[in-house]
């Protein structure tokens, strides 16, 4: 049992070193939450091939020596199901240089990866991801 108990820390830990906040683009649209197995990452938005619809901008920060890109990108999928979405386009993931990583180490006051992105709702994409997030839920 202990083990398990170690790993759920080191779970709660990792993830909670990412925050991603939403800012929705129409709040008046309510969309019925999805989940993050669901939502797909997308690097430009001219690979989505399909019409979509955009919800929020995500914005997403975690501390360099505690996080890396994959920990980002899951902390955005998770927020963009909360809003409903099933897609984020990437924006970009700002690494904190050499220099800003030693001064932090030194100073002690770390430094912070940064990563944007766009939560998106695929109209057509929603048997698939009312599919895959049934899975998700049965697991």
């Amino acid at each position: 049992m202990k083990p398990a108990l170690g790993i759920l820390a080191g779970v709660v830990l990792v993830s909670a070193c990412v925050r991603t906040n939403a800012a929705l683009i129409d709040p008046s649209v309510q969309l019925a939450r999805t989940c993050p197995e669901a939502v797909k990452l997308f690097t430009t938005p001219d690979r989505v091939s399909q019409p979509y619809r955009e919800i929020a901008v995500l914005n997403a920060k975690g501390e360099s020596n505690w996080s890396d890109e994959g920990d980002m990108i899951q902390s955005m999928r998770e927020k963009a199901a909360e809003v409903g979405a099933n897609g984020i386009i990437l924006s970009k993931i700002d690494e904190p240089s050499a220099l800003t990583k030693v001064i932090g180490a030194v100073a002690k006051t770390g430094s912070q990866r940064k990563g944007n992105a766009l939560a998106i709702y695929v109209p057509s994409d929603s048997t698939n991801t009312a599919t895959v997030c049934a899975k998700a839920k049965n697991k």
